[in-house]
């Protein structure tokens, strides 16, 4: 470590993001599996990009098939996944770009540990809070089902802890609001930090 020497550019974080035209931020969506962050955090970017937004979405699955192929889903390998997420939401943060990342991210500690490495100015906790009930009901890719039967191991909510946010910058309940209600409260609260007028 003591011979890495990190180059210095001569573009500054602050020219990029001059010439995006936009403020980056990292939006955070975590919850059950079947809460609705990946569907959240698709419409929101969708909606910021029909407003001329640079964004970028990263979402679990689409990370666990290539940068994180490599790590396991017990706590040690759901530790280092969100630690390595917040790393690369570092980058593209410096770059300019509005991050949406929707994981599980089930530890209190891990989701801290994101909002220090990109800056808690730069942070924004979206808490999909919707009940285990409704997440099982919904049980869109089947894992529920397949965690019951004890074919799946670790899964958040049956026998591996989901630790609810403290202090969510926003709490959004999918289960009494429409994905078109749920965007629309998540806009009222990006849009000014990404400089929008709503």
């Amino acid at each position: 470590m003591n011979n890495l020497y990190p180059i210095k550019t001569k573009v500054s974080a602050a020219q990029r993001h001059q010439l995006l035209n936009q403020r980056p931020l990292l939006i955070w969506f975590t919850g059950l599996s079947g809460s609705g962050k990946s569907t959240l955090a698709v419409q929101l970017e969708a909606e910021l990009h029909a407003l001329g937004f640079k964004t970028y979405l990263l979402d679990g699955d689409n990370i666990r098939t290539g940068l994180n192929k490599d790590l396991t889903f017990t706590d040690e390998g759901r530790i280092e996944n969100i630690r390595r997420i917040g790393e690369v939401s570092k980058l593209m943060l410096d770059a300019g770009i509005i991050v949406l990342s929707a994981f599980i991210s089930p530890f209190e500690a891990d989701r801290q540990q994101v909002k220090n490495i990109v800056g808690a100015d730069n942070y924004l906790e979206v808490y999909v809070n919707t009940p285990i009930e409704i997440c099982e009901q919904r049980d869109v890719k089947g894992l529920y089902k397949k965690a019951r039967a004890g074919e799946v191991k670790n899964f958040t909510g049956i026998d591996s802890p989901y630790e609810e946010p403290r202090h969510p910058d926003v709490t959004i309940l999918t289960h009494t609001m429409s994905v078109e209600e749920s965007v629309r409260e998540l806009m009222k609260v990006v849009g000014p930090v990404v400089k929008l007028k709503i």
